[in-house]
């Protein structure tokens, strides 16, 4: 069965577009509550985040799930009151707080009064993790730099190995995948109460790598068509270039994504979100290079009046001479 990628593009483009302004509907939201477009996580604002899990070992102490406003009482009582507070695990007997830097004292008072509240907690799931604002400014400061110069650098790479158009679809096609990784990370922010850390830096950058080097197996076999077959349309060759590599293009996403998704049903907390963002950046990259950044290129080819290639001129056959007028 032959896909028509050119035929439906407008199908494949609406997909996009709504995907993208749910995203940044989202984002817009996020701004609006948090002042940023994403909910930040420690690394990047700088805090003290503890994470207690009760001790299920003692009788009757999680009988029933963490109260979050018995724990906000004790924030209160505390001065904290502006802290972030989520419950995680599916029985609902972990708690999380991230509240402003806390000193030693402060950190045992605190853990003390949640203590007396919500009962005992296992003293080997005890987690406390501090960053400063300044660290914080200067790792987002740093993985933004680290995104700006991926982007530049696959600008280069693709404009000298191809042509500057191709480039600048590839990289349409990566800020697709970006924007959709990220308004469903703000969504989860609104509902869920998800952070963003330095691990989905990462993840963007690996987004990045892995949808450039799909986009570049489809642009590789479009130029190899276009040499090959001179004076057909570029719509065709389009065409049967997404079809000869969607099998490689499939097989490639469902390998790396069945191992992502085994980390994120029964991987630790820590990367949870992380695995999350691959696989939503992965499977976006895998649709972006076949539906998004092909169809795009077609269209500005046939635009600028390069939708078909010029045929060679035949070389007369030796000893064969041309009549002149």
């Amino acid at each position: 069965m032959k896909l028509n990628v050119i035929k439906q593009r407008r199908l494949w483009w609406t997909i996009s577009g709504l995907a993208i302004l749910a995203g940044l509907a989202a984002m817009a939201i996020s701004w609006q509550q948090l002042g940023v477009p994403l909910r930040p996580g420690l690394d990047f604002v700088g805090g003290t985040r503890l994470q207690l899990t009760r001790d299920c070992s003692v009788p009757d102490n999680c009988s029933e799930p963490i109260d979050l406003a018995a724990v906000r009482q004790v924030l209160s009582e505390q001065g904290l009151e502006s802290s972030s507070l989520q419950v995680v695990g599916d029985d609902r007997q972990s708690l999380s707080v991230r509240t402003i830097n806390l000193g030693t004292e402060e950190r045992s008072q605190l853990q003390t009064s949640l203590e007396e509240t919500l009962g005992r907690f296992d003293p080997n799931s005890i987690q406390i993790d501090s960053v400063g604002p300044v660290i914080g400014r200067q790792l987002f400061a740093s993985g933004l730099l680290a995104l700006i110069v991926s982007f530049a650098g696959i600008i280069v790479y693709l404009s000298l190995r191809f042509e500057l158009d191709y480039a600048v679809f590839a990289i349409i096609a990566l800020f697709h995948d970006i924007f959709i990784t990220a308004g469903v990370f703000a969504a989860l922010g609104l509902a869920l109460g998800v952070e963003v850390d330095s691990l989905f830096i990462v993840a963007l950058l690996t987004i990045v790598g892995f949808s450039v080097n799909d986009t570049v197996v489809i642009y590789d076999r479009v130029r190899e068509s276009i040499k090959l077959r001179p004076g057909e349309h570029i719509d065709t060759l389009v065409d049967d270039s997404v079809n000869q590599t969607l099998a490689r293009s499939i097989n490639t996403s469902l390998t790396t994504t069945l191992p992502l998704l085994a980390i994120l049903l029964f991987g630790g907390q820590t990367l949870k979100y992380f695995a999350l963002a691959l696989i939503i950046g992965f499977v976006s990259g895998a649709y972006s290079s076949i539906f998004v950044a092909s169809t795009l290129l077609a269209l500005w080819r046939e635009r600028t009046g390069r939708a078909v290639t010029a045929q060679p001129e035949a070389e007369p056959l030796p000893g064969v001479v041309e009549d002149t007028p």
